[in-house]
């Protein structure tokens, strides 16, 4: 396989055999995890319009259920911060052994409590996350670790999500690492507003960029 060509892959992720799937552009300059809260790894419409930005900016995604089948079956466990954080290491492990991915400095981008699954690997794994981007996240349910996250972390959220905007600010003042956090006017909380979603993924691409691929703060 090579990163010279575009190309999509279905792949098995990890120990687990996580369903998945590997984007890569032209010339990839980073590569970025999608951890879905609600466990939709098989990429939906929303999902593509998200990764077809990251795409623009030169970077590889993978995206991947969080949850094997046994788990789906029994969604409550869909809500344990710790069983979806494993499965993020699991697949950041998967991607430290692809020779085609080595090089390629790593980001987490998570919504829900796929947000809080992330910010929970990004403590525990600093060496290996470079930066985090959370939509529409739950930082509050990994409050804990917040202030041992050290990637540059940016959080999205829509401007009519009101509970969501309070949640995020209070998770802003516990980070302790570069930090942001950006309001998508007229949106609510799954970016369906003509242009909405477009405008997070455009943030969530910069932020990005300029922190895996540039390796600069703004």
């Amino acid at each position: 396989m090579t990163t010279t060509v575009s190309r999509s892959d279905q792949v098995q992720v990890g120990a687990l055999a996580l369903l998945g799937e590997l984007n890569i552009p032209p010339d990839p300059a980073a590569l970025v995890l999608l951890a879905d809260g609600n466990n939709s790894g098989r990429l939906t419409a929303h999902g593509r319009r998200v990764v077809a930005v990251l795409h623009r900016h030169r970077i590889a995604t993978l995206s991947f259920d969080l949850l094997t089948d046994d788990q789906t079956a029994r969604r409550r466990e869909a809500f344990s911060i710790v069983a979806l954080s494993e499965c993020i290491k699991d697949a950041v492990d998967w991607v430290g052994l692809r020779p085609d991915l080595a090089g390629l400095r790593l980001g987490l981008f998570g919504d829900d409590a796929g947000a809080a699954a992330a910010l929970l690997v990004a403590a525990q794994r600093p060496g290996s996350v470079a930066a985090v981007v959370s939509q529409s996240g739950r930082p509050d349910l990994a409050a804990d670790c917040l202030a041992r996250v050290d990637a540059p972390t940016l959080l999205i959220v829509g401007g009519e999500d009101s509970h969501v905007i309070e949640i995020n600010r209070a998770a802003l003042r516990l980070l302790r690492c570069h930090k942001r956090l950006e309001v998508v006017p007229g949106a609510t909380r799954l970016f369906e507003q003509p242009g909405a979603l477009e405008a997070a993924a455009e943030l969530a691409s910069d932020w990005f960029e300029r922190q895996l691929v540039d390796g600069r703060h703004m």
